[in-house]
């Protein structure tokens, strides 16, 4: 008797791609039915609560399941679908414009003759590609798409996330004249120290040449803001408006360049000129001996002379 293995349809040897992982799918199983029970819970007892004044208390009670068990299952849907409604957001825009395009070749199509639709598209397409502002703009917005979707990648690669495996949320990002700025929700397990020692792996997966993060508000660790620069832009010539504001008619005036010192002048420096006192050698006799003191004065003096 042959034996076969239980098929996977979302694992890794059944040649798909797994969409949610297993950990993320087990813990918001987990908490959907946790939600269930707690919103069917409070719910039915407050409806029975109110309704028990105006009837029947057990009748109150099954008025209260009738209203809180729907009420639960709506929370575990919500609950439980929550990984696939984050899965959506993160291919929000991708999706939006895909479907506006589709839409507008498809209306363009049914009513224009086939030559207009070429000359319509060639002009949409061809105009921003032309035009250098225009270009800039939609390359810098591309980026912030594929900005989001490599920070998601650095979430779940090497960036440790809590026990559930869920991710952090990605808000929002915008260009900047030195690369993107995205915004970053973080969820229980992660901080913003634990994001500052991989910033340099986050610009690899950016493709960037650095990357930043601080905090985007006061009063919440876990809104951050990430930038993500791949350009200088202060090593470029910036145009002044003052040029535009001086008459040209101005005679020039020349003035004598200032001396700048750039040394010490020790010379001109006057030194103070300390002068030490001349010590006194006592006066001896014929053997070496010295003689003995005349008086006190005498004594004072030498004491003096000596200190």
């Amino acid at each position: 008797m042959s034996k076969s293995s239980p098929r996977r349809p979302l694992g890794r040897n059944s040649g798909t791609v797994t969409v949610i992982e297993a950990k993320v799918h087990r813990s918001s199983a987990r908490n959907a039915r946790l939600a269930f029970i707690l919103t069917a819970v409070i719910v039915g007892l407050l409806s029975a609560v109110v309704a028990a004044s105006s009837i029947h208390p057990i009748l109150a009670l099954f008025l209260g399941a009738a209203i809180g068990v729907p009420l639960g299952g709506l929370a575990w849907v919500l609950v439980r679908v929550w990984p696939v409604l984050r899965l959506l957001w993160w291919w929000s825009i991708e999706i939006v414009l895909t479907i506006a395009v589709i839409t507008f070749w498809v209306q363009l199509a049914n009513h224009t003759s086939t030559p207009v639709t070429l000359v319509v598209v060639a002009l949409v397409v061809g105009v921003p590609v032309a035009l250098p502002a225009c270009r800039r703009a939609v390359i810098a917005w591309t980026w912030c798409l594929v900005v989001r979707h490599r920070l998601r990648v650095c979430f779940a690669q090497f960036i440790i996330a809590n026990q559930s495996g869920s991710l952090p949320l990605i808000l929002w990002a915008r260009p900047t004249p030195v690369g993107e700025r995205v915004w970053v929700y973080l969820r229980p397990g992660l901080s913003m120290a634990d994001l500052e020692g991989r910033l340099d792996r986050i610009a690899v997966a950016c493709h960037a040449a650095t990357a930043l993060v601080e905090r985007a508000s006061d009063g919440n660790a876990a809104y951050l803001r990430f930038d993500i620069k791949r350009r200088e832009v202060l090593t470029a010539n910036v145009s002044s408006p003052l040029v535009d504001v001086i008459n040209p008619d101005t005679p020039s005036v020349d003035r004598p360049a200032p001396v700048i010192p750039t040394a010490l002048d020790l010379p001109d420096v006057d030194a103070p000129v300390i002068t030490l006192p001349v010590q006194k050698k006592p006066a001896t006799t014929a053997n070496g001996t010295k003689p003995a003191a005349a008086s006190s004065s005498t004594d004072a003096d030498d004491v003096s002379d000596w200190i």
